[in-house]
């Protein structure tokens, strides 16, 4: 989604992920993607059981949505993120 400036015949741009865990977020996501829009090449949005529109908006916002079982382990959750994420870089929101 970001613009890549490179110079003609210069190396590939670095791209960026942006990773993120949500459970009902639904309130706060719309202003979240708002504040990171044009910054990322790749949105990473892992599900943890939401029960309102979560997901939806987050598609609708272009990111890559995946659902993942809440087994009390936060690391999991993110390093799941992590996984799904083909960027240079990863980043964790």
């Amino acid at each position: 989604m970001k613009e890549a400036l490179v110079a003609p015949g210069g190396p590939a741009p670095a791209t960026l992920a942006i990773c993120m865990i949500v459970k009902n977020g639904a309130e706060s996501l719309p202003d979240c993607f708002k504040s990171i829009a044009g910054v990322w090449d790749e949105l990473i949005v892992v599900d943890t059981g939401s029960t309102d529109n979560s997901k939806e908006i987050a598609k609708a916002a272009g990111a890559q949505v995946y659902d993942f079982e809440w087994i009390d382990n936060f690391a999991e959750a993110r390093n799941y993120s992590f996984s799904k994420a083909t960027a240079d870089f990863l980043f964790w929101l």
